[in-house]
């Protein structure tokens, strides 16, 4: 069936000037206003209203600000035609026109654009078979989707929904008018506007209200949901506002401003005989605050909050002290094998105690390599003291406010964690371990190892004021411990205030009994084994620590017995209770069950030729051993010392030092001084990857020279440690017990160090020090005899 094209003479001019729409496009059969602000376009509507009032719209497919730039790309070629039938002028000066809009247009070609935009069109008849069956299906949906739409879209208006209602029956135009009022976005409209074919316009507007359908069932869907959600909270409040009336008139309730006020009075009489003088007072103060103010206001709860911290802190709670030196000895050798040095202190603690009960806390600082039981060591002495524990890390802390709290100006402000720890242990007399001492960090913010200045000070602490709290707070009846790997990176007036007490680490035998008495029994356990299924020989447990397990503690030692636990649990699992049989590790099974060894010596651990030797070093990690090795330089052009392996500042100058000491006694060993002035030497120290720092090479240095320049070797079981001066003086260096303690673990029989540290020598304990012959030295030529001997 083809269109009918309505001449110009007919009914409508076959030229129109054109208005183009910027939001949506127009469809025909509907009464619309327009407004018009431009005022060229304002003078084509004057024009228009002078001669037949017939207007043609277009819709723009870009958004073109000025009306003077839009081209003929800039428009759809399917527009609308209509009537004007009246002109308004605003106050602001815009035209609004009421338009009946009449047919759909499609234009030819456009005439002009300048001062109007003028255009030549044909006019497009529906195309609309009589009588069709699918027509009248397809029009039967779009009615029964539009009612679905008005009944359940309350942002539709009763003129919108009265025109529906009253639309007549012709497809096309309902079609026109349905599609014209969806929120749908305008270049679908468009594309409606564009099809002449009723059938094909009705089957894309269903399309179009079956989307907007889904969208309401979406719409109502989640409004019911959130309606269903407030009647519920309103119910509850409603009910909860009743009850809370019930029960106010019959004197079971009250408010809950009074019964907070209540309950502190309650609480601050039950501890007024402990609180100071100014704690007191400011109590006082805010209990009659609290009562004064509002309860949805914001500073009841700060008010609230700080009246309930003041009162949860013991002012007069503490712990009776058990000073049975007896039992705490048990207590303590049967938690931590060794370690003699501080359990003595911490006897000698608990018998002060005992002889003037009244003594204040004091501040003990434990110093070693990881895993050697820094941590355990305050449970144990907490345990055997019957006092409350608590432990929190330091590493890493940079404000200040972590320690003494924040203003409580401050948005969620709270006190720091000295205060905290004893809100928490109800005890103002426990054991506070500050671990990590030695990671405490400096920013902005603050720097927190100032703050534990006042805290960890006997003569300051005693009035401890919390930012927070802003009250005096005794805190000299706690007893702190402190742990650090190193003591080089903590603050000296921080240090100064602290007992320092080593624990240097332990040698193979201690870590097997460790092992034996403590680690077995303890993995077996936690893997729910028992005894009688599972054993670990001591000769197992000395292959771990010789080869799996070399660090100054036991967390190795530790992990690689829980590995075997485990796989000892994985071999009783797969069988039935009944037939499980008892499984003993043996010293040949260990590699079987941890795979290859981690330790092993090495060929270039041994000394095989002159210029190398071995010294002992001291690191974070505990003690350990270093050989040094010196060779010469053939290049001729090579004339000084050549330095590598990541030595440090200090290091290097030792090997400096070294070097001009060698120098200066050439004469004495008949070294021919040419090699040294004709050949460069190159002096290493192997583990390149791990940097190495301090003087306590010094001597070790001048014997790799001068047993590369006498061509002499060097004993194998031979170590060294301490620092040269350029005439020759040997100087005390520290570490001494974590170096005598990696001398044994290497099998070392002879050891030379200072003679200043020989007092540090005679306190490491004799089990550790079998087997080793020391030499104690003070010059370097004594040094020489022993080595080159």
């Amino acid at each position: 069936m083809k269109s009918k094209i309505v001449k110009a003479n007919e009914v409508l001019p076959n030229r129109l000037f054109i208005l183009p729409l910027k939001s949506r496009p127009i469809f025909p059969g509907i009464v619309a206003p327009i407004t018009v602000s431009d005022e060229d376009m304002k003078e084509m509507i004057d024009d228009i209203m002078e001669r037949d009032h017939l207007i043609g719209f277009l819709y723009m497919k870009n958004d073109v600000e000025d009306y003077d730039e839009i081209t003929e790309d800039d428009l759809y070629e399917v527009g609308t035609v209509a009537k004007i039938f009246k002109k308004v002028q605003l106050p602001e000066g815009q035209y609004n026109i009421l338009v009946n809009t009449i047919k759909r247009f499609e234009v030819k070609k456009f005439i002009s654009m300048d001062p109007y935009i003028t255009a030549a069109v044909d006019y497009q008849e529906d195309i609309l078979e009589e009588e069709d069956a699918e027509i009248k299906a397809l029009t039967k949906n779009v009615y029964a989707d539009i009612k679905y739409i008005i009944e359940n879209n309350p942002l539709m208006s009763k003129e919108m929904k009265l025109n529906l209602f009253n639309i007549d029956e012709d497809p096309g135009t309902l079609a026109d008018l349905v599609v014209s009022i969806l929120n749908v976005e305008p270049e679908q409209q468009q594309e409606i506007l564009e099809i002449y074919d009723v059938k094909k316009r009705l089957n894309q507007l269903l399309v179009l209200l079956n989307q907007e359908k889904e969208m309401l069932k979406m719409q109502n869907k989640i409004r019911k949901e959130i309606e269903e959600k407030v009647s519920e909270r309103q119910r509850e409040y409603f009910l909860r506002e009743q009850l809370k009336m019930i029960k106010k008139e019959l004197g079971i309730e009250k408010d809950e401003k009074t019964q907070d006020v209540e309950q502190f009075k309650e609480r601050f009489e039950k501890i007024k005989s402990g609180l100071n003088e100014e704690a007191e007072e400011t109590i006082e103060k805010e209990l009659e605050k609290l009562e004064l103010l509002e309860t949805k206001s914001a500073e009841y709860g700060v008010v609230r909050n700080y009246l309930d911290t003041l009162l949860s802190l013991p002012w007069d709670e503490r712990t009776d002290d058990n000073v049975d030196i007896d039992r705490a000895q048990k207590i303590l050798d049967k938690d931590h094998y060794g370690l003699e040095d501080v359990k003595d202190r911490i006897l000698e603690f608990l018998a002060v105690k005992k002889m003037k009960p009244s003594s204040k806390g004091s501040i003990v600082l434990l110093v070693g390599p990881p895993g050697v039981g820094k941590t355990s060591v305050g449970r144990s002495l907490a345990r055997a003291m019957n006092r409350k524990f608590y432990r929190f890390s330091l590493g890493g802390m940079k404000d200040e406010s972590e320690i003494k709290g924040h203003r409580r100006t401050y948005v969620g402000a709270m006190p720091g964690k000295i205060m905290q720890a004893l809100k928490t242990v109800k005890s103002k007399n426990p054991i506070i371990m500050l671990d990590e001492v030695d990671k405490l960090a400096i920013s902005y913010q603050g720097d927190p190892s100032a703050a534990l200045l006042e805290v960890l000070d006997p003569e300051q602490n005693s009035t401890f004021r919390d930012h927070y709290l802003d009250v005096p707070f005794d805190l000299s009846e706690v007893l702190f411990i402190c742990t650090a790997n190193k003591i080089d990176t903590i603050p000296r007036p921080l240090l100064d205030r602290m007992e320092n007490i080593r624990l240097p680490g332990y040698i193979d035998q201690e870590k097997v009994e460790i092992g034996k008495q403590y680690l077995v029994p303890k993995s077996l356990e936690q893997h729910g084994i028992d005894n009688d299924l599972a054993t670990i020989r001591k000769s197992a447990l000395r292959v771990i620590a010789k080869k799996y397990a070399r660090e100054a503690g036991v967390r190795d030692m530790e992990k690689n017995i829980n590995k075997i636990v485990r796989k000892m649990a994985l071999k009783l699992a797969k069988k039935n209770e009944e037939d499980r049989e008892k499984i003993t590790v043996y010293k040949n099974d260990v590699e079987d069950y941890l795979g290859k060894p981690r330790f092993e010596k090495q060929s270039w651990q041994k000394i095989t030729k002159p210029g190398m030797v071995k010294g002992l070093a001291w690191t974070p990690m505990g003690g350990d051993t270093l050989v040094i090795e010196a060779i010469f330089i053939k290049d001729k052009s090579s004339k000084d010392l050549k330095l590598t392996g990541q030595l440090g500042d200090v290091m290097m100058e030792s090997a400096n030092i070294a070097y001009s000491y060698v120098k200066s006694v050439t004469d004495k060993y008949d070294i021919d001084s040419a090699i040294i002035e004709n050949r460069g030497i190159h002096l290493h120290v192997p583990a390149g990857a791990i940097k190495k720092d301090g003087p306590s090479a010094g001597i070790t240095m001048v014997v790799a020279l001068l047993s590369l320049l006498t061509d002499k070797k060097i004993n194998d079981r031979l170590a060294m440690t301490g620092e040269i001066s350029l005439t020759g003086n040997v100087l005390p260096v520290g570490g001494i017990r974590e170096k005598v303690v990696a001398a044994k673990r290497d099998k070392i029989k002879e050891i030379i160090i200072p003679e200043a540290n020989k007092r540090n020598y005679e306190d490491i304990p004799d089990k550790v020090k079998k087997g080793i012959t020391p030499h104690f030295v003070t010059r370097m030529e004594e040094v020489e005899k022993i080595v080159l001997k």
